[in-house]
């Protein structure tokens, strides 16, 4: 295990823990934010959707940029550039006053934030041994979404306004502490063959590659049901549901990452336990269907108890690091990077077709029912993937794609 605490795993884990801490920060200060913007009533929801959308757009942008640029120029130059823009974007994101400003600055600061989880999964899997790289993948995660409990402690004893800052300084503070962080020795291999690198359009012109990557990305998608439909959108939830006390965003967030942080600790011990990263997918996908029926049978319920089901919701969703790491494990050196980075941002970006889903079907059907319908179709689409998926676990990760 001396291995799992190094430097490199620890630098990725704060990386990705400053990934959670923005990403979730947004959902967080939504309503105070847009308030102090001047809107009311349904623009919160129009303008906030409109916003997160922005957000994962430009994650989805950002990380093919990056996965392309960490299979060329190396995992670390990724893991610098990232923090440093995303850093430069939140600072700025404290500063807006208009909404096409707010806008502009999260469609930028997801192009940041793109890079980290992605590269920092890439290094961590590259530079441990085989046995143990399950338990690295692990404390990245664990670490990582911890990222959301201090985003809302600080949203709740500062502005909206300096949260980003904060989160912007945090940034910048990690840019100091990667300087004695060493490349993967796997990619330093490769470096001067001459081989395609980082060819992203490689995984679309072979069949046996894009249905790889295809489902990788589909095993993914429960979760952002999950973190952009019900955590998100729970204080509306909780009035159609006849919660007995106010609900904020915040707590939703808070109580949902906690959560995930005892997920992803179980997902990673329980994959290295059974030696099957399939396995652990399942039981927690079916532990997410649970969740989900358990969230909207709760009428009339108190608000700790609408709160723990949102902690059981953030359990369930707790193998988001094991299914980069299957990611990962699918592809040649000279394309995990881009691999690894792609598929989590794909699977945030996909929040964007699940927020216009969920969007008609609330019209159409009501918000219950409505969300149940996306939620549905988001589970179905997860286990058919899984179930054709390959099992990577002692799968040898020196190799290069052809």
């Amino acid at each position: 295990m001396g291995h799992v605490v190094s430097i490199p795993v620890i630098v990725a884990a704060l990386g990705y823990f400053v990934d959670i801490y923005d990403l979730v920060l947004f959902s967080i200060v939504r309503i105070p934010s847009l308030k102090a913007l001047g809107l009311r009533g349904q623009s919160l929801i129009d303008q906030g959707v409109f916003l997160l959308n922005m957000q994962m757009i430009g994650m989805l942008l950002g990380g093919i940029l990056w996965g392309i640029l960490g299979d060329k120029k190396g995992r670390l130059k990724i893991l610098f550039g990232s923090i440093f823009l995303y850093s430069l974007a939140n600072i700025a994101n404290g500063m807006v006053t208009t909404i096409e400003a707010y806008a502009a600055l999260r469609f930028i600061a997801g192009v940041g934030l793109a890079g980290e989880l992605g590269a920092g999964i890439t290094l961590v899997a590259e530079i441990l041994p085989k046995q143990i790289r399950g338990y690295g993948t692990m404390v990245v995660a664990t670490v990582g979404v911890s990222g959301a409990i201090m985003a809302n402690f600080v949203a709740g004893h500062f502005d909206w306004r300096t949260a980003y800052f904060i989160g912007g300084v945090l940034g910048l503070v990690l840019l100091i502490l990667r300087i004695s962080v060493s490349e993967s020795v796997m990619f330093r291999e490769i470096e001067s063959r001459q081989i395609s690198k980082g060819n992203f359009l490689s995984l679309f012109t072979s069949r046996r590659r894009f249905s790889k990557y295809l489902k990788s990305i589909m095993i993914g998608v429960p979760t952002w049901f999950v973190v952009g439909i019900l955590i998100t959108f729970s204080p509306e939830f909780a009035k159609v549901l006849m919660v007995t006390g106010p609900v904020s965003a915040g707590n939703a967030v808070m109580f949902c990452y906690l959560g995930l942080v005892f997920g992803d600790f179980a997902s990673g011990v329980l994959s290295q336990l059974l030696q099957s990263r399939r396995k652990v997918v399942m039981l927690f996908l079916g532990l997410t269907v649970f969740g989900i029926v358990a969230y909207f049978l709760q009428n009339g319920q108190s608000p700790r108890m609408f709160y723990g089901v949102c902690t059981l919701l953030g359990f369930a969703s707790g193998y988001w690091a094991i299914f980069v790491t299957i990611a990962a494990e699918q592809f040649g050196t000279n394309l995990r990077a881009t691999v690894a980075t792609t598929v989590p941002n794909f699977v945030r970006g996909m929040v964007v077709p699940i927020t216009l889903f969920f969007q008609f079907a609330r019209q159409q059907f009501g918000i219950v029912s409505g969300s149940l319908l996306v939620g549905s179709v988001c589970m179905l689409v997860a286990l058919w993937a899984l179930y054709h998926l390959e099992e990577t676990f002692t799968k040898d990760l020196d190799f290069v794609e052809g």
